[in-house]
């Protein structure tokens, strides 16, 4: 019942958050720029996907490896994209569907197979952050503009002085590293009392976890390997993002920094807690697109254009996965295991 209430939670949640961003749009229009749309860069988007999940596939056996486990690349492919199916139907459904179709496939352990997955999403997330890093580098001007928007006037701070845009800035910046220095030094003084708290000691566990999990690489027979799937991964995840511009022309002059940004803001409106990022991805990304220069209905039509595609595709090729599952002779438990 839990289960069922959280889950009818996110429906509401992501049905009230599209129904304030289509609100005031003209539907009947946004359909008409489907119709016309130039359909043929799926087929680029398609390949991409593939490539990226195949990349993720490898990466992922490679942390099982040192575990004992040497599974097939397309077993693990299969996985990823029934977990990427299940994402779509229940939030946070796909790491635990992802390993358990690897535990039907090859045996791995549910357990093993799980404790890679979150040792590879941290991976995942220094990514990201290194990429929202590089791109207020590349394009402070305009995403400074976005997060004045949000916070200046909370702020009491006006958006056309640039100087005030990076006083801003760089207020937070000193105020979080600021915040980080004394909270670090409070829990080097008090760690001990601390941990008797059961909430800390399990926030204490998932932080350290994470640290263990990006250490995790030194394992590795081939790390240099491993960072070239990551930097293979989230390339093709930029050039989905880009090539998606060409479909309607109102997009179409987009540059690849331009993908950037857009790629940032789909990887935080897919973290939001409801099913396939519905609503916190269009609002992120259609907000983006404004900055660079789209009117506000063109860059909805594009954000949600691209988030339907996506959706389709992985329900497409999830759901494939899905059937090879079923269908597929599961190994043996001394087939998948190392020799």
């Amino acid at each position: 019942m839990k289960n069922i209430l959280k889950y009818c939670l996110s429906l509401a949640v992501a049905g009230g958050l599209m129904w304030y961003v289509f609100k005031d749009m003209d539907l009947a229009s946004m359909w008409a720029k489907f119709q016309h749309a130039n359909h043929s860069w799926l087929i680029l988007v398609t390949i991409f996907t593939i490539v990226a999940a195949w990349s993720r596939a490898y990466r992922w056996n490679m942390l099982l490896e040192p575990l004992g486990y040497r599974p097939s690349s397309f077993d693990s492919t299969v996985a990823v994209f029934t977990g990427y199916f299940a994402n779509q139907l229940i939030p946070r459904a796909g790491e635990v569907t992802r390993c358990g179709t690897l535990n039907r496939l090859d045996k791995v352990p549910v357990n093993v197979g799980f404790g890679t997955v979150v040792a590879e999403r941290v991976f995942d997330v220094v990514t990201l952050l290194f990429l929202i890093g590089l791109a207020f580098v590349l394009e402070f001007g305009r995403l400074s503009n976005f997060f004045m928007e949000l916070f200046g006037e909370k702020l009491g701070i006006g958006q056309g002085n640039g100087s005030n845009r990076i006083a801003l800035l760089g207020g937070l910046a000193v105020l979080g590293l600021g915040f980080l220095g004394a909270a670090w030094w409070f829990y080097r003084k008090n760690a001990e009392r601390l941990r008797q708290n059961s909430l800390f000691a399990k926030i204490e566990g998932f932080v350290l976890g994470l640290i263990d999990g990006l250490l995790s690489v030194r394992k590795l027979r081939n790390p240099w390997l491993f960072l070239f799937h990551t930097i293979l991964i989230w390339t093709m995840y930029l050039l989905s993002s880009y090539v998606c511009f060409f479909v309607l022309p109102e997009s179409s002059h987009l540059t690849l920094l331009a993908g950037l940004t857009i790629l940032i803001m789909s990887g935080l409106g897919m973290s939001a807690p409801v099913q396939g990022g519905i609503g916190p991805y269009h609002i992120l990304v259609s907000s983006a697109l404004v900055l660079y220069g789209l009117s506000k209905e063109d860059g909805l039509a594009l954000a949600t254009y691209i988030h339907g595609t996506q959706m389709i595709l992985m329900l497409i090729l999830g759901g494939i996965s899905f059937i090879i599952t079923l269908v597929k002779s599961p190994k043996s438990r001394d087939e998948a295991a190392v020799n």
